[in-house]
């Protein structure tokens, strides 16, 4: 069975524990700037704007009393364990450099599990980097990059995150381009299996370090700068605490033969890491020290 069966099976286990379809408005809070997050009419539409605070406070003749770029970020109203999230972003156009616009799921409190999509912005012409990362235990550090194939701000792409107990898989317009294995009980691995999860969306300032490691920053004469979201899927395991962790399990389990990609998702995979990866942790010697971290060594896909 390869993966896109795999997300079919928890599609349909999803239609008894969760939420398909799900409405921005009615399934979300926006945690932070409500006043710079706009829906649509009914519901199923999102903007996310990255606003210059200080030109606003000058203009009025008040004292800075806050950081002067503020953004916005949206979560999930319900934690999850395990299954599959989706939306269709249309990410800030022109010159984007110094913001980030990010989608991923997110445990709270010490430890925390998190995974990661965090788009980059650039200059004006130049690609954006799609940054990937998973938090196990609180531990991190396991980045990937890639440049996109396709150009992210002139309409919708799909971007995809399904979490089972035994893989994690990105994927971007049905194409997956990463996989996380469990390797937690065989090569001690962390991998997120017991925290409840709530999902993200959110666009934040970043200039000392989101474009060219910091060298370009934004260009505050453009803003405010605006992220589009549309049709937000959950399919998952709705879960009111850790408690709930074997129930979600054993609704999402999968046997050897799902825990795979299909040949074909296997080549597409391989063909946009081959020409699209432009970082991968496990490669990065100098980081390391000559040494790779233990999943590195160990079948990924």
């Amino acid at each position: 069975m390869g993966s896109s069966e795999l997300l079919l099976l928890v599609f349909a286990a999803a239609a008894v524990v969760g939420l398909a379809g799900a409405n921005f408005r009615d399934e979300c809070d926006i945690t932070w700037e409500p006043q710079n997050a706009r829906f649509t009419v009914d519901g199923n539409g999102l903007s996310l704007s990255l606003i210059d605070q200080h030109k606003q406070l000058i203009q009025r003749k008040e004292n800075l009393l806050s950081p002067a770029a503020i953004g916005c970020m949206l979560r999930t109203k319900k934690q999850f364990i395990f299954g599959s999230v989706s939306t269709l972003i249309q990410l800030v156009p022109g010159n984007s450099a110094g913001t980030v616009t990010t989608y991923y799921t997110s445990s709270v409190g010490d430890n925390h599990d998190e995974i990661d999509f965090e788009f980059l912005g650039n200059e004006t012409g130049q690609p954006y980097t799609i940054h990937t990362n998973i938090y196990a235990n609180g531990v991190g550090d396991k980045e990937m990059q890639f440049k996109p194939w396709f150009n992210p701000t002139d309409g919708y792409h799909n971007y995809t995150v399904s979490w089972t107990p035994c893989m994690i898989v990105w994927y971007i317009d049905g194409t997956p381009i990463r996989v996380f294995r469990n390797y937690e009980k065989s090569n001690g691995v962390a991998f997120p299996t017991k925290r409840p999860m709530y999902g993200y969306s959110s666009i934040w300032a970043a200039e000392d370090w989101a474009t060219q490691g910091g060298r370009v920053k934004a260009d505050w004469s453009k803003a405010p700068f605006v992220a589009n979201y549309r049709d937000l899927n959950i399919n998952v395991c709705k879960c009111g605490g850790s408690s709930c962790a074997p129930q979600c399990a054993s609704t999402y389990s999968c046997g050897s033969s799902a825990c795979k990609l299909s040949d074909s998702e296997l080549a597409q995979m391989r063909k946009v890491q081959d020409k699209y990866r432009i970082y991968n942790y496990c490669v990065d010697s100098k980081r390391y020290k000559g040494s790779i971290p233990v999943e590195c060594s160990l079948p990924q896909y």
